[in-house]
């Protein structure tokens, strides 16, 4: 009984969609000119639970693929953090757009991914929205021949295979999409890594009808300094770059040869705060740890076995040996990260030398803190490390660096606290700490912040923070100092 009722229920919502549709064809048919509006129009048959929302990424990816279909671009990769919509975009609503409402449907698709898992689901849901009784009352003239899972075609001569990348031989097409061809697995993996974007570099082009017509759309999160992404730009291959990280970052802002420049003008600003708030950003980025953080949602990948670190540089003890010279090292956040509603990390690094030359970092406190709470954070933490360890701070140019500098040692009367200003960038100051890491003289003391400095340090200087780095760098210069007053001292 009740499953007749919903099937009845479900008979007349599909005859009031088609009367609706048939009712607005010409209205729904004029927004649908442009892929951004047929992303709009066609969401609802596609995510029937899920109610569409909109972001300007989505604008800037629709750009692109329009720009493709004009014949302005012919090798596109496009970079975005995962849940961007980037494979429904492009491995699914822009072929259903080409074929019905850009009226080509001739053109021969060739779709691949890291598995046939996203190949099997991606071709599913192209078919279905193509069969859909709301896609053929707009678009009479798109008629199937075929409908297989993973390949279908239409009377025009118009088709789709989908592959895993793995097997992407003796099959062509107008357009080659290659979305995410990596799986975070196999990128880790130097032998299947290299396998992957020789498969790119040498079978890819071959993959196409017409060298000069047809187009290569790659699309996919990075994974690795080395990945199909990498190997493009390294080599230069002549695409067009649309690189839209989580969080914008100014010095990288993307801008492309069809016009388009990120919109965002703050550092930190998000890519998608609705669907992505700053709580939700911050749990991904814990969760994952910064390494996989960079590559996949800020498309700043660094080798996991680190840059100017390497993560098995750093032994881990149980404790630091007695007779150590310690200096507790602040990086302070300047201000609240720009286009955040909270502020920058401040770092505070406990790091002792050993009567052998050995440095132990025995602690690290690193929280966002603002102004108001900076104080208290380092005059309780120099509390709780005794009078015996000294205190470094950083002492920022201009007027307004000096008075916070004098301001923080007014308070911290009893300890040993010195200012500096800083010289040189971050990446110039560390690399004497460095050296000393690569050559076994740094060794960290067991504790619930290891893992987070490891996962920084091993993606400096390419990762989204650098303030435990810097703390260690002015750290580990104190220390190398030959000699301190024995009075608080501002430089």
């Amino acid at each position: 009984m009740m499953a007749a009722l919903r099937a009845e229920r479900a008979r007349r919502a599909r005859e009031a969609e088609a009367e609706r549709v048939a009712r607005d064809a010409e209205r729904i048919r004029a927004r649908c000119s442009t892929l951004q509006g047929f992303v709009r129009e066609a969401w609802h048959v596609l995510e029937p639970r899920t109610p569409y929302v909109h972001g300007w990424h989505i604008d800037a990816i629709c750009d692109h693929l329009q720009a493709v279909t004009r014949g302005d671009i012919n090798r596109l990769l496009i970079n975005v953090p995962p849940g961007s919509s980037k494979s429904l975009l492009a491995s699914v609503l822009w072929q259903a757009w080409e074929w019905g409402p850009a009226a080509l449907p001739s053109m021969r698709y060739l779709a691949t991914a890291f598995n046939d898992i996203p190949v099997k689901r991606d071709t599913r849901k192209a078919r279905d929205l193509i069969l859909s009784d709301w896609y053929r009352a707009l678009w009479p003239e798109v008629v199937l021949t075929r409908a297989g899972e993973t390949s279908f075609a239409n009377t025009r001569t118009g088709s789709r295979e989908g592959v895993p990348f793995g097997s992407l031989t003796s099959q062509r097409g107008d357009r080659l999409i290659i979305d995410d061809p990596h799986s975070t697995k196999t990128a880790e993996s130097p032998a299947e890594r290299a396998a992957t974007t020789r498969l790119f570099r040498e079978g890819a082009v071959n993959r196409l009808n017409d060298q000069e017509q047809s187009a290569i759309v790659v699309i996919m999160q990075r994974l690795h300094e080395d990945d199909i992404s990498g190997t493009i730009l390294k080599h230069n291959m002549g695409y067009v770059h649309l690189c839209l990280p989580m969080e914008f970052e100014a010095e990288r802002r993307c801008v492309t040869t069809i016009g388009f420049k990120d919109p965002r003008k703050r550092d930190g600003e998000l890519l998608d705060p609705i669907r992505f708030p700053r709580t939700t950003v911050e749990q991904l980025r814990n969760d994952m740890g910064s390494y996989a953080y960079a590559g996949q949602y800020q498309q700043r990948p660094a080798p996991r076995e680190g840059g100017l670190f390497k993560r098995h540089w750093f032994g881990i003890v149980r404790a630091a040996p007695a007779g150590c010279e310690w200096v507790r090292s602040w990086d302070l956040a300047a201000s609240e990260a720009k286009g955040s509603s909270q502020p920058a990390y401040t770092a505070g690094l406990l790091l002792g030398r050993a009567p052998d030359g050995t440095f132990y970092i025995a602690d690290v406190r690193r929280d966002r803190v603002s102004a108001g709470k900076l104080e208290r954070m380092i005059v309780n933490t120099a509390r709780e490390d005794g009078e015996d360890v000294r205190i470094s701070l950083p002492q920022d140019p201009g007027g307004a660096g000096k008075f916070q500098a004098q301001y923080l040692i007014g308070q911290l009367a009893g300890f040993i606290a010195r200012a500096t200003p800083e010289s040189g960038d971050k990446e110039t100051r560390a690399l004497p700490v460095s050296a000393q890491a690569e050559a076994g003289n740094i060794v960290l003391v067991v504790g619930p912040w290891n893992e987070a400095f490891l996962d920084e340090v091993s993606s400096f200087p390419s990762g989204s923070f650098k303030d435990q780095v810097d703390a260690l760098s002015r750290a580990f210069q104190e220390l190398a100092k030959s000699s301190y007053g024995m009075m608080s001292v501002l430089d």
